[in-house]
C-alpha cells in the first residue's frame, strides 16, 4: 500500500484548525528534497516559506554543503544542528518510510511530517503518527498558508468566496 495511487486510496481530509495549528506553532523547516534549482516547485515552497518567517533547512545529499536560498543545505536529517518542528518531503511515496525512520531518530521528535502534493503513504504515516508526529499528506504548506491566510485571491484565483471581511494572520 505504500505506493499506491492517490486515486486508489480514500480521499484526504484535514480540519482546517489542525492545518492552521501547525503553520502558526512551527518554525523550522527541514525540506527534505530541496532543490536548488530556481525552477523547482521545492525552490519556490522554500522561498515563499523563508519570505513568512519560517527557516526552512535543505535536506538533499547532492547539494549538501552548499547553500539554497541563505541556508546550508545538509545530506540527511540527523545532520541539522537545529531542532526541527516539521518535516516536509519533496520526495516520492516510497522513500517517505527511510525519511520517517529518521525523523523518529531525532531528538526532540519533529512534531510534523508534511508530505508534499501528490505524496501518499498512509503505512509510514501511521508509523510517523504512532511514534508522536502529526501527519498529512498530499498537501503543500506554501498553498495552505496562501489559502488560510487569504493570500490566494490575491493572485487572481478564484476562491469561490466573496468578502470584506479581511481573514485572520496565520
Amino acid at each position: 500500500m505504500s505506493v499506491d495511487l492517490a486515486e486508489d486510496l480514500a480521499p484526504l481530509a484535514y480540519p482546517e484548525d489542525l492545518i492552521r495549528s501547525i503553520l502558526r506553532n512551527t518554525r523550522t523547516i527541514a525540506m527534505v528534497g530541496a532543490s536548488g534549482h530556481w525552477n523547482r516547485p521545492s525552490f519556490f515552497a522554500m522561498k515563499y516559506l523563508q519570505k513568512k518567517n519560517y527557516r526552512v533547512i535543505p535536506i538533499n545529499p547532492k547539494e549538501a554543503g552548499n547553500t539554497i536560498l541563505g541556508e546550508m543545505a545538509y545530506a540527511s536529517l540527523s545532520e541539522v544542528p537545529v531542532e526541527i518542528d516539521m518535516v516536509q518531503c519533496f520526495r516520492g511515496p516510497g522513500a517517505i518510510p527511510g525519511i520517517v525512520e529518521e525523523a523518529k531518530t531525532l531528538s526532540p521528535l519533529p512534531k510534523v511530517l508534511w508530505m508534499q502534493l501528490g505524496v501518499r503513504n498512509d503505512e509510514a504515516g501511521l508509523e510517523a503518527e504512532a511514534a508522536g508526529m502529526t501527519v498529512v499528506m498530499d498537501r503543500c504548506p506554501k498553498i495552505e498558508y496562501g489559502r488560510l491566510g487569504g493570500e490566494i485571491g490575491w493572485l487572481g484565483v478564484n476562491t469561490g468566496v466573496i468578502s470584506s471581511r479581511r481573514f485572520k494572520r496565520i
